[in-house]
This record gives structure tokens, sequence and C-alpha cells, in this order.
């Protein structure tokens, strides 16, 4: 039988150190390794999200994208859901009052994440505190909430189009829309075809020679034209390049200016009549006079009136100088009738 032989107690303090100095060694690296840190170096804080899209506990919480934390609880609080994490007290001065929470993802069909932004401002949020919830710019469950609405409007738009609305659904589903459209191409391949062919002016100016050389003879004259112009000869000529004209019409200018402000100040027949509310009233009260001395012709008031709208009267007179003429015809023709001189001698 053999014999067994007992533990020593060397044997047993080499055991015991080795086992301790494995568990240092886990901590140490744990510690220098991880970024929570252990649990004395963690503390926990609280957020808020209307939907928390299939995030699970042990979730990752990333601060300015950093993996710092995870979600240690996730539960119903009223009609939101309150997730519950854990952070390295390091970030304390990270995630302040003016950070905010949102739902990430570590990919386009990963794990859900919590994203809090980083802020260098507001005050430190103690354990146990709110963390302000929002929707942080460029999410992957945006891009994914787009493509899904972009998919959406394109299958309503194709089946708009297989039913016929619009211009590209009549296009497809309508005949008549279709023989409009190949009588539109048939006509412009007419409209082409006479252009090359040389019809109208434009297929002239394509074809023809003798049209470009006159179109080119015009240019040539309106291109000698403006040289002229621009050496200052002829009156735009010497408008655009004589001095002596320029001053003339900046004096002429000034005069101008110079008689509208004596207008306006009253100087002169034209002034006063702009600015003179007694000349005004009289030539008001000359005008009403004429108006009155009309409005009596035209009744026949006084002699004038009369001779305007008494026809006896204008035929009086028309009658009368009729007699005159012919008694001053009389006595051109026979002056001795009229003209009976008789001398006596006594």
């Amino acid at each position: 039988m053999p014999r067994t032989r007992s533990l020593a107690f060397s044997e047993l303090k080499i055991g015991i150190l080795v086992v301790a100095a494995t568990i240092i060694a886990a901590v140490v690296i744990f510690m220098l390794s991880g970024q929570q840190g252990c649990a004395w170096q963690r503390y926990s804080l609280k957020t808020r999200f209307a939907d928390v899209s299939g995030l699970k506990v042990g979730a990752p919480v990333r601060v300015a994208g950093v993996e710092v934390g995870t979600v240690t609880g996730i539960e119903f609080v009223g009609p939101q859901v309150e997730v519950t994490f854990s952070l390295s007290r390091r970030m304390k001065e990270r995630v302040t009052s003016e950070s905010m929470a949102a739902l990430g993802s570590l990919s386009l069909l990963g794990q859900s994440t919590v994203d809090i932004t980083a802020a260098r401002r507001g005050r430190p949020i103690p354990e146990w505190g709110y963390v302000r919830s929002g929707r942080l710019p460029g999410q992957i469950s945006d891009v994914a909430t787009n493509a899904t609405k972009s998919l959406e409007e394109t299958t309503r738009v194709l089946q708009d189009i297989r039913e016929g609305k619009g211009t590209i659904g009549r296009l497809i589903t309508d005949d008549t829309v279709y023989r409009e459209v190949q009588q539109l191409l048939l006509a412009a391949t007419d409209v082409a075809s006479g252009l090359n062919r040389g019809r109208g002016t434009a297929g002239r100016l394509m074809t023809d020679p003798a049209v470009y050389d006159s179109l080119q003879h015009s240019l040539d004259r309106l291109n000698a034209i403006l040289a002229q112009i621009d050496a200052g000869q002829g009156s735009l000529g010497r408008l655009l390049r004589d001095d002596a004209l320029a001053r003339s019409l900046t004096s002429a200018s000034g005069n101008l200016d110079e008689l509208t402000r004596k207008l306006n100040r009253g100087e002169g027949t034209v002034g006063k009549l702009m600015t003179d509310a007694e000349l005004f009233d009289r030539l008001n009260a000359v005008a009403e006079r004429l108006d009155h001395l009309t409005a009596q012709l035209n009744q026949g008031q006084g002699t004038a009136g009369r001779l305007l709208q008494d026809q006896q009267l204008y035929e009086n007179m028309n009658k009368a100088a009729s007699e005159l003429l012919a008694l001053v015809q009389d006595i051109r023709k026979n002056p001795r009738k009229y003209l009976n001189m008789k001398v006596s001698v006594f």
C-alpha cells in the first residue's frame, strides 16, 4: 500500500503566493487596458428616450466616439424608456449639462449604442443625474430612415407611372400622347430637312453663300461705324471723345439746374406761376370769367352772342354786306352816275 505524503507548509505558501500574484496581475492588466476601470472608478447616469430602437443591457456607451461605459438598465417610465448607464469617472468634466445623449449604432446593421456629445461648458452632472436626450445629425438610423422614405417615394412614383399619371405615365400608357410625340418628332425632322435644303431664312443662312456674304458685309459696316465712333468721328463720336462738347453739355446741364432752382424759388413769371398762390388765383379767376363769357356767347346773350346764335341777324348782315359790295362794284363801273358835279358862275 503506497504511503501518502502530507502537504508541506512551504509548498502551500508557494501556491498561495502564485494565486495572489495571478489575481493582482489580472487586476493591473484590466486597469491599464480598460477604458471603464473598476467599479469604484465608474459612476452612473440616466437618460430617457421615446424609443430605444433595440438597445440592450450591456450595450456600449461612447463619449465623442470613445467607448467609456456600458448600459446597465432599461425600464419604462411612463410613455418613455429610461436608460441607466455607467461611465468612467474621468468623463465627469466632459459630460456636463450641455451634453446630449442620442441613440447610435456600431454599423448599419450592428449593435445599438448610446452616444454622448462631449461639452466644455456647463456644470458636471452628479451621479444618477439625467443627461438630456436628442438626435445627433448624420446618424446611421437617419440614413436608413431616409433610404426607406426614398424607396417608398420611388415605389409611389412607379405606381403612378403604371397608372398613367403625369407626363411620363401618359407617355407610357396613352397611345394619343405617343402619337402626338411621334408627330412632333416627324415635324422636327421635316424642319431639319428643310434647313439642310436651304428653305426659310435660317436654311438660306446655312446654305446660301450670298446671304452669308450679305450678313458679313452688314457686320463689317457695323464694325466700321463703331470704329468711327471710337475714333471720335460724327456726333456720337464727338459726344464720346470731344471734351469741349462734354463741357458744353455739362454747362447746359448746370444752366438747367440753375433754372430749376430759380423756378423753385419763385423767380420770374413761370416761377411765380408755380409758387405764387395769388397769381394762380388771378389766372383762375380770369379762366372762370372766360368760361362765363363763352357760356353767354353759346346762350346768344349780347351782340356777339346774338351774332353767333341769331340766324336772322346773320342773314341781315350777310345781305347788307352783299348790297354794299354790289354798290361798290357799281360805283367802280359807272362813277359818273354817283359823282355828278355842277359848276355855275354868277
